[in-house]
């Protein structure tokens, strides 16, 4: 039997969470799993990065690689490295020797993995080419691709960023400014406007039996890849069936949106795009109801699922979602 070929969408913490619940998943299914991540960032190690050497932002694209790597104790090592972020130095202790660290440490902040990429990128000129490489050096089960082999900007028109000033509208431009906006994202865009989507993802979409978008940060994670010309129009004439997985709250971007909202924005940046399930937590999903004719408005079946750590942190647990969706994506087999 061939395994079921799996797309997963998104960046950062919210991907990582996805492809972790599908590692789960492959004790019970042959999964064939391809992660395609949002290239907007322009924060922190990977914000430097881009601004200094240009190319990728590796920083969403490490996380992922990281979320496939194999269980052998060597890869789980290289694993680590790969998400270890250098701190400053200590300073030496003897009497005329240089202070180490401080101010100006050009590694300080920085994660291994993400210097790793950048070189390997540099190395053999090929960011896919590069992805891959890593994905051997971690055990990878799984691939990771970029949405474009461009980096993109993320801009938002949003009403209220200045909190003194609430009906004005602004335009915040880059993806950090709009993660942390405490108003309300009223459109958005990518520069350039339709930036080349990545080969290797146009055709691992085109061959999947499903697509997986959410959870994650939605305007800065998940909607940027339905404003990729090439890849919005392979995921809206693919054959697969397509899988939307809601948040357990709402952050800081999406402070205004409701759970039905986040299902309503998809169909507003992407209105071809049709869905067939939703799965939300049980309890953070609240009265299903609206969720539930949101879903419906897509296409979609909502499932309820308790996907959440038990901490009451608002966590997705690997393990839970994993087992919410064995019985979806292998509900034909």
């Amino acid at each position: 039997m061939t395994p079921i070929r799996v797309v997963a969408f998104g960046g950062g913490h919210g991907l990582s969470a996805s492809l972790r619940a599908l590692r789960h998943c492959v004790p019970g299914l042959d999964l064939d799993i391809t992660a395609v991540v949002t290239v907007g960032d322009d924060g922190g190690s990977s914000g430097r990065l881009r601004a200094e050497r240009g190319g990728l932002p590796p920083g969403d694209l490490r996380q992922a690689l990281v979320a496939l790597s194999g269980d052998h104790p060597a890869t789980r090592r290289s694993a680590a490295l790969f998400q270890h972020r250098f701190a400053a130095a200590t300073p030496a202790p003897t009497p005329g020797s240089p202070a180490g660290g401080g101010v100006g440490d050009p590694l300080v902040g920085h994660a291994v993995g993400n210097l790793l990429l950048h070189g390997l990128t540099e190395l053999l000129g090929d960011p896919v080419a590069a992805l891959d490489h890593a994905g051997a050096m971690l055990g990878a089960v799984g691939r990771v691709l970029p949405m474009s082999r461009q980096p993109v900007g993320i801009e938002a028109q949003v009403r209220g960023a200045d909190p003194a000033r609430p009906d004005d509208v602004r335009t915040l431009r880059g993806q950090h400014q709009v993660a942390i906006t405490s108003g309300i994202v009223e459109s958005l865009r990518l520069t350039p406007a339709a930036p080349a989507a990545c080969a290797e993802a146009v055709t691992a979409v085109r061959a999947a039996d499903w697509l997986i978008f959410g959870p994650g940060s939605w305007y800065t994670s998940v909607l940027p890849h339905l404003l990729v010309p090439g890849l919005a129009d392979a995921i809206v004439s693919s054959p697969a069936r397509r899988l939307v997985t809601l948040n357990l709250v709402a952050e800081k971007e999406t402070s205004g949106l409701s759970l039905p909202d986040h299902l309503d924005t998809l169909r507003r940046y992407l209105p071809e795009l049709k869905v067939d399930m939703v799965l939300a937590d049980s309890t953070a999903v609240g009265d299903p109801a609206a969720v539930e004719r949101a879903a419906e408005s897509l296409g979609a079946r909502l499932v309820l699922a308790p996907v959440a750590v038990t901490d009451g942190t608002p966590r997705h647990d690997p393990a839970a979602l994993g087992a919410a969706l064995v019985p979806v994506l292998g509900a034909d087999r």
